[in-house]
């Protein structure tokens, strides 16, 4: 009777000590307390009976600490729980402190919370980046169409992250911008010959106006010439023309008839 007995105190013993580990991460707390996170073990008990992992709080707070940042436990679960994305915030945090750009931690939750990789936007507040629009189909004055590709390069705006519009309205924008910008061109050989006169009028329309980014320029990379749109309705008005005086004609033509 001892044995199992035995057996069956070792085991109980075994699974108790796991549960106990479980929820008091004892590896955790030690580890918070060398790096000079002040953390008790009663608030890592009750992330835990939260549901909120301790290891993504302590670690980022530990990363925050020894970066100089002035952040909370509490502030830390709130955003969590809020289903942020703790990992990034700190880093965007760290990084907008090393690059000179003013972020708080409220602004930077808020972005974060809205659906924005916000370490990606102190990155591109940094580092601006280059988009580049599909083919945009344009005819000058001439009736000649024109396809052109641009090369947008934007700076996030960090105060407009939060619901400012994204990248897809700078590209429908410049895109929008092109096609009237050529169409005032009185000939597409004057937009062959000067490019830049095109980015230049489409830049001065303040495209960026209500989006979370800055322009910074519009380039255009590559213009291509297209059909000959003037000739081609030209043509087709020629043959809607015909059809409509061969209808008159067979109208006379079933009249005169008629009358005889």
């Amino acid at each position: 009777m001892q044995g199992p007995f035995f057996l069956l105190v070792v085991f109980i013993s075994i699974i108790g000590f796991f549960i106990f580990m479980y929820f008091v991460p004892v590896g955790l707390w030690i580890t918070a307390v060398f790096a000079g996170v002040k953390v008790t073990i009663g608030e890592l008990i009750g992330m835990r009976i939260r549901k909120v992992p301790p290891s993504i709080i302590v670690n980022s707070l530990i990363t925050a600490t020894k970066a100089g940042l002035n952040v909370t436990t509490r502030e830390l679960e709130t955003h969590y729980l809020a289903g942020g994305n703790v990992p990034n915030v700190i880093r965007a945090l760290i990084s907008a402190e090393k690059a000179n750009i003013s972020l708080s931690f409220k602004q930077a939750t808020a972005i974060n919370l809205a659906g924005r990789d916000v370490f990606e936007a102190v990155q591109i507040s940094v580092n601006p980046k280059v988009i580049t629009t599909p083919k945009v189909a344009a005819v000058a004055a001439d009736g000649i169409q024109l396809i052109t590709v641009a090369r947008v390069t934007v700076r996030a705006s960090i105060a407009q992250l939060v619901g400012g519009a994204g990248e897809d309205t700078i590209l429908a924008r410049v895109g929008e911008g092109i096609v009237t910008s050529i169409g005032q061109a009185h000939t597409h050989k004057e937009v062959l010959a000067n490019p830049d006169k095109i980015s230049k009028l489409v830049l001065s329309r303040g495209l960026d106006a209500g989006t979370a980014f800055e322009i910074l320029s519009i380039d255009i990379a590559d213009v291509d010439v297209g059909a000959n749109i003037g000739a081609k309705l030209q043509t087709d008005q020629a043959a809607a023309d015909l059809k409509v005086a061969e209808a008159r004609a067979e109208e006379r033509r079933a009249m005169a008839v008629a009358m005889e």
